[in-house]
């Protein structure tokens, strides 16, 4: 009976013993290393202006109108935003109101009273906010007219990092039921002002540029602005 022969791989075998090693010891650093904690998230609260509906109310009709009762869940954000738009420069498809001057946009009053609103010509117009850098945005809250009751149409809100809204133009917001303004199909509802504004969740886009539009209302054909305010921080 021949001998056994015995072949030894001594070398690969240390090579393989050393390879697990290193993968057990980046298996255990990737166990014990703390998880990555998101970052906590707040209702966004807004200092709201006090009611002030005048007049007869309207049975105000649209084919995406929301229900009148219709409760939204609070817009979340991080615990440092602040409002980006205040003071911040305001230009518009309409340089000159009909009533009031575009600073008056982002000069942080929110009140329904006379005088405190801006009117803008009829059919489609838009207001534009100039950030003056890249900020991560988590909200936009805005106010068209709220001492009376009324739907604004087409309202339609975006963000680009250019002026002229040709590049990385992003639709945060569109109740452009029919495209009647041009802007695509929108699946959000239209909704009745209030004193509460209307709230819309950026999730912490990185942009420079607001624009808002709108398109008429349910009770003349002119738009108004009373405030918009741009939640964030400036990008890092």
């Amino acid at each position: 009976m021949g001998e056994r022969v015995s072949v030894h791989r001594g070398g690969s075998d240390v090579k393989l013993r050393g390879a697990r090693c290193v993968v057990a010891a980046f298996v255990c650093v990737w166990l014990l290393a703390p998880a990555a904690v998101a970052e906590e998230l707040v209702p966004l609260k807004l200092d709201l202006p006090k009611p002030e509906i005048h007049g007869t109310r309207k049975d105000i009709r649209a084919p995406n109108l929301e229900k009148k009762d219709t409760v939204h869940p609070p817009v979340m954000v991080p615990k440092d935003v602040v409002n980006l738009a205040l003071g911040k420069p305001v230009k518009s498809s309409d340089n000159e109101p009909i009533i009031g001057d575009l600073e008056q946009i982002t000069d942080g009053e929110k009140s329904g009273a006379e005088g405190n609103f801006v009117e803008l010509g009829p059919d489609l117009q838009w207001v534009q906010i100039d950030l003056g850098r890249v900020c991560e945005v988590y909200a936009v809250a805005f106010w068209h007219y709220h001492s009376q009751e009324r739907a604004y149409h087409d309202v339609v809100v975006q963000c680009a990092d250019d002026a002229d809204f040709i590049e990385t133009v992003r639709t945060l917001y569109n109740n452009d039921h029919d495209n009647s303004s041009g802007l695509g199909v929108g699946k959000d509802k239209a909704y009745v002002e209030t004193n509460k504004g209307y709230s819309i969740d950026a999730k912490g886009v990185k942009t420079r540029f607001i624009r808002l539009y709108s398109n008429r209302n349910s009770s003349n054909d002119t738009n108004h602005y009373i405030e918009v305010e741009v939640y964030g921080r400036p990008a890092g």
